[in-house]
């Protein structure tokens, strides 16, 4: 099983709905967290311990994360996503987002609905 870390600001919209919309996705087990002070789950050095792909929504994202963590992204991929901070929780034209930008680096993409 391949660990797949979604992380945004808070881990309220983005990072949520991703990890809900992956969570059934083949050969990989999902979390989310998020980067700043009072995040739902704020992202720590075990997380990103246990991802093996780190997928960040921003460019401030991925600078954050270089800048905090970097001992902990050691061999490490992060893809920086570029989605912004405009959507809800599991709101339609984010998951369509989300799909368009996430299945391709994801094993197996092509089975994930039949």
């Amino acid at each position: 099983m391949q660990g797949v870390l979604f992380i945004c600001s808070m881990n309220r919209w983005r990072s949520p709905t991703a990890e809900q919309i992956f969570s059934e996705h083949p050969g990989i087990e999902c979390s989310s967290a998020g980067l700043n002070h009072g995040a739902e789950n704020p992202l720590t050095p075990e997380l990103l311990a246990w991802a093996d792909l780190i997928f960040v929504m921003e460019r401030s994202h991925k600078d954050k994360l270089a800048r905090d963590f970097k001992p902990h992204l050691l061999g490490k991929r992060v893809i920086c996503l570029n989605i912004p901070d405009n959507y809800k929780f599991m709101d339609p034209a984010l998951v369509k987002l989300l799909h368009a930008k996430v299945d391709r680096f994801l094993p197996r993409a092509a089975e994930r609905s039949a």
